[in-house]
């Protein structure tokens, strides 16, 4: 069964994911800033990430950077799921890494077509 892990500091946002990624067949892990999914993704890789941009202690793009550069990191699929939705930090996020970018609200078909686009589905 393949991986997901979930970033945001909305527990709400969290929980509908992970409804949606389990209803995909997927095995959910959680992380509610950056810091925390950096130490999820040392202890083990996930397949794909949904990522927020906007978290406390270290925010989705920084995580981002630093993902990329671990050992394994080139290979999780990370897609963006924001409310950041200018031309700019779209730029920014797939200059940086992520594999495709998904605006907030966003529901069941969005996220399965975007993880369909990345190949891991």
């Amino acid at each position: 069964m393949k991986t997901c892990l979930l970033v945001d500091d909305s527990r709400v946002v969290r929980k509908v994911a992970r409804k949606i990624m389990e209803d995909l067949e997927f095995t959910c892990d959680e992380a509610e800033d950056g810091k925390q999914a950096m130490d999820v993704c040392a202890r083990r890789m996930p397949d794909g990430i949904l990522l927020d941009w906007n978290m406390p202690v270290m925010t989705g793009i920084e995580f981002l950077r630093r993902l990329r550069k671990m050992t394994g990191g080139d290979m999780p699929k990370v897609v963006f799921c924001t409310t950041e939705n200018d031309l700019a930090h779209i730029q920014e996020a797939l200059s940086s890494g992520a594999d495709e970018y998904i605006m907030k609200p966003f529901d069941a078909d969005i996220i399965e077509t975007k993880f369909t686009q990345v190949g891991l589905i």
